[in-house]
């Protein structure tokens, strides 16, 4: 029979029965604790056993009170977004394989150590307990660290996600290790940020989906935390405005979740859109005041926040209403339909560049190693450069590597109410540049009220997108560039509601490579930027 000792110890080790995110057992560190309290407590006189006790008791629950926070992975996808536990081996965070497939299809697994058979949807992954290499559909696969099977469980490093989570989903998966986030699919939700030119005080972000960021502040400071969304930031995790009460926000990630922190001079107020795609952020007064206009994200009851904090959840999960929960009373527009800006809607820069394609969609291959969207980028930045240089207010839509959808850079676009936009294209054939403007196809779509066709949204620019087509061209031959200007049915610029033209730049000669040059780049962006000059009187005019 136990000594009670032995059997108050046994008792307390109960206690702490639960598991530590290096994947040890606590209770292992709480016998541990346990024991060292003990010879702590035999250099204490003995007042009693109560008092030992408790002494004994207290010092073991400081220490594992101390341990590291279990970690997570954030998973984001079309069939749902959830959170997985991660477990660290040999010094590498490890996910459980079975887990993470389970909620994206039918997967099953069988365990024969030190075999471990793995079966989701039609793809057959087969694993070896201590090995590096594993096989899916018969081809070998890197694991980045061995493969460990624990209590029947495959375990896999996280680092190896990337490289062999294709193999079996049939598409793409971008781990963001640094913070603990999985994008499987093109799932990622992009922003951009823009001060009102009118009141330097008001800061708007547009997201490309719905968002329902918890917002907290602290003095000087104004954080947005998204963990439910698959947010990603633009290239530069740093933006910086024109607005002393506003100067700068800071994209971060980190512990599954993104962050968006706005530095501020004064107390900032939160407001959604009815759509949950804009979050504007000004100070109490101003927030109040529009408060009719920019209200609450689908699904939720909540009015424009306060920089009070609001609790974020636990880990990511869809964002589809709980029962009960009472809707927007917006009613969305009529299909192929949207609004018309009004016409005194703010103008929140002048002009809208559009470098086109970007992420999975490479655009055409210029050359085995150069993709058309790595070529728009670099134009964008040049074009923004002399635009600003010549005092026109300019927002580059897509500023890194990101993917957006057709109809996402015409929502940008026409939220934006920019004076004109400007999509740019590269290509390997012909010489000089190619300007294009917009010829509506035939459709059986008509206005309705306030809601404009989709398909038919820019019919009452095209005058102005002509202006500025002739205006760039005449710019560029003055340079002696070689400029041909054209109708097509184009998207987006059939969608977009202000002026609106494309860009397709050619190289000067054979040689594609000279699509890189700065002095080429230079050249293009300076004499579109001249032609955008001379018109902006007509562009800015306009509603």
């Amino acid at each position: 029979m136990p000594s009670t000792r032995t059997k108050i110890k046994s008792d307390r080790e109960e206690i702490f029965e639960h598991r530590l995110g290096n994947g040890t057992p606590s209770r292992f560190i709480s016998a541990y604790a346990f024991n060292h309290a003990a010879s702590i407590a035999s250099l204490i006189a003995p007042s009693g056993a109560a008092l030992s006790f408790a002494v004994l008791l207290s010092f073991a629950v400081l220490l594992v009170s101390a341990a590291a926070p279990e970690k997570h992975l954030a998973v984001y996808s079309t069939a749902a977004n959830y959170s997985l536990p991660l477990v660290q081996r040999g010094g590498q965070d490890y996910v459980g394989l079975l887990e993470l497939l389970d909620p994206l299809g039918t997967v099953s697994a069988k365990s024969e150590p030190p075999r471990w058979r793995l079966h989701y949807n039609n793809v057959l992954g087969e694993f070896t307990e201590g090995k590096t290499r594993a096989r899916v559909q018969g081809r070998d696969a890197d694991l980045t660290g061995k493969f460990i099977i624990e209590n029947g469980r495959g375990l896999i490093p996280l680092a190896s996600l990337n490289s062999l989570l294709p193999r079996f989903l049939g598409g793409p998966a971008t781990l963001r290790e640094e913070s603990n986030r999985l994008f499987i699919g093109n799932i990622a939700t992009h922003f951009t940020a823009v001060i009102s030119a009118d009141d330097p005080s008001r800061l708007t972000f547009h997201f490309t989906a719905p968002v329902n960021p918890s917002v907290a502040s602290e003095p000087g400071k104004l954080r947005l935390t998204f963990r439910r969304e698959p947010l990603t930031g633009p290239a530069s995790p740093m933006l910086t405005f024109a607005s002393k009460i506003i100067p700068a926000a800071d994209y971060s990630e980190s512990d599954g979740a993104a962050e968006i922190d706005v530095t501020t001079s004064v107390p900032l107020m939160a407001s959604f859109s009815p759509d949950g795609r804009t979050v504007t952020l000004a100070p109490a007064k101003s927030a109040t005041a529009n408060s009719q206009t920019a209200t609450n994200p689908p699904g939720t009851n909540r009015p424009a926040v306060s920089a009070a904090a609001t609790p974020a959840a636990n880990g990511p999960a869809n964002t589809a209403p709980a029962a009960g929960q009472a809707q927007s009373s917006v009613s969305p527009p009529p299909a192929g339909m949207q609004p018309v800006p009004p016409a005194s809607a703010p103008r929140r820069c002048f002009a809208i560049i559009d470098a086109s394609h970007g992420g999975n969609d490479r655009g055409e291959a210029l050359s085995p190693t150069l993709a058309e969207k790595d070529i728009t980028v670099a134009f964008a930045r040049r074009l923004r450069q002399e635009l600003e240089s010549r005092g026109l207010s300019t927002l580059v839509l897509r500023d890194s590597d990101a993917n957006l959808s057709l109809d996402d850079r015409a929502y940008f676009a026409n939220t934006t109410h920019a004076a004109v936009y400007i999509a740019l294209h590269a290509a390997s054939n012909g010489h000089g540049v190619r300007i294009y403007t917009s010829l509506l196809p035939y459709s059986t779509d008509d206005d309705r009220g306030l809601f404009r066709s989709w398909t038919e949204a820019q019919s009452s620019s095209i005058p102005l997108s002509q202006g500025a087509s002739a205006s760039v061209a005449t710019e560029l031959r003055k340079l002696q560039v070689p400029v041909r200007t054209l109708t097509a049915p184009l998207r987006p610029l059939n969608n977009v509601t202000t002026a609106a033209i494309a860009i397709e730049v050619a190289p000067p000669a054979a040689t594609v490579s000279a699509l890189t040059a700065p002095d080429y780049q230079q050249l293009i962006a300076g004499a579109v930027a001249n032609g955008i000059f001379a018109i902006r009187t007509q562009l800015g005019a306009a509603p």
